[in-house]
C-alpha cells in the first residue's frame, strides 16, 4: 500500500447512501465529494439522524456506500477486502469514540501499546511524551476500570495516536465530560494530533469542539455544507 505525503488523507467522490427505513427510503448521504488533506483537522456537524456517524463509519470501513468512490491515503477503496482494510485501520486509522472502548482487563500502559502490538511495536519515546502530555504518566499500571470518565478519555486519545495514525476519527469524544474537561482534552487532542501528523474527523454536537478544528462541514439534507 502506498502511502504518498502529498496524497489526500481521504477523498470521497460521489458517495451516496441511505436506508430503507419502514418502506421509506431514506437519504442520508446524497453524492458528497469531499476531501482531507494530510494535517487537516475537521468538525462535522449537524442535526441528530443526518448521517454523521454513517459518514465516519464509511470512512473506516465498517459500513460501505451505495455508490461512489472512497480512497485514503491516495488508494481506492473499491476492490478492497477485509485483509486491505485491517491493514489500513492497524497501520493508518486511530479512533476516539464517546464510550471508551477501552480492553477492561489491560491496564492503562497495555492499553495504550495495544495498537503499537499489532504492528509488531512496543512501547516507545512517543508514547512516554503522550501520557506526560495528557497527565496519566502517573496511572499506566492502573485498571482502565479504576479510572475515572475523564481520564478514561485521556487514554483513549494516547491509544488512537499511539502509533501516529495518518487519520483520527473521533464521535463526540467530549460527550460524556463536563464544559471544562472537554475544554482540556480538545485542546490536548489538536496539539497532540499535530505533533503526530494526523489528520482529524470529528461528529460533535458541540459549538466550542467544533471551533478548535480548522475546517467545518455542516450536514444536513444528505449534503455538506462548508
Amino acid at each position: 500500500m502506498t502511502h504518498s505525503s502529498h496524497a489526500a488523507v481521504v477523498t470521497l467522490t460521489q458517495i451516496t447512501k441511505g436506508f430503507d427505513d419502514g418502506g421509506q427510503y431514506h437519504q442520508v448521504l446524497n453524492q458528497l465529494n469531499l476531501s482531507i488533506l494530510p494535517g487537516e483537522t475537521v468538525a462535522l456537524t449537524g442535526p441528530s439522524g443526518s448521517g454523521k456517524s454513517t459518514l465516519l463509519n464509511i470512512i473506516g470501513g465498517f459500513e460501505q456506500a451505495d455508490s461512489g468512490e472512497l480512497s485514503l491515503l491516495g488508494n481506492s477503496t473499491q476492490r478492497w477486502g477485509d485483509a486491505e482494510w485491517s491493514a489500513f485501520r492497524r497501520r493508518s486509522l486511530g479512533v476516539v469514540f464517546q464510550q471508551y472502548n477501552l480492553l477492561t482487563p489491560l491496564n492503562v500502559a497495555d492499553n495504550i501499546q495495544f495498537p503499537l502490538s499489532l504492528l509488531g511495536e512496543r512501547w516507545n519515546d512517543w508514547c512516554d511524551y503522550l501520557v506526560n502530555k495528557l497527565g496519566i504518566a502517573e496511572l499506566t499500571q492502573r485498571a482502565v476500570e479504576q479510572l475515572s470518565g475523564g481520564q478514561q478519555q485521556r487514554v483513549a486519545i494516547a491509544r488512537a495516536l499511539a502509533h501516529r495514525p495518518a487519520l483520527l476519527l473521533a464521535d463526540e469524544p467530549t460527550g460524556n465530560l463536563d464544559a471544562n474537561a472537554g475544554d482540556e482534552v480538545m485542546q490536548l487532542l489538536v496539539k497532540l494530533a499535530a505533533d503526530a501528523g494526523t489528520s482529524i474527523l470529528m461528529v460533535t454536537h458541540s459549538d466550542t469542539a467544533a471551533q478548535y478544528m480548522t475546517r467545518r462541514w455542516h450536514l444536513e439534507q444528505g449534503k455538506i455544507h462548508e
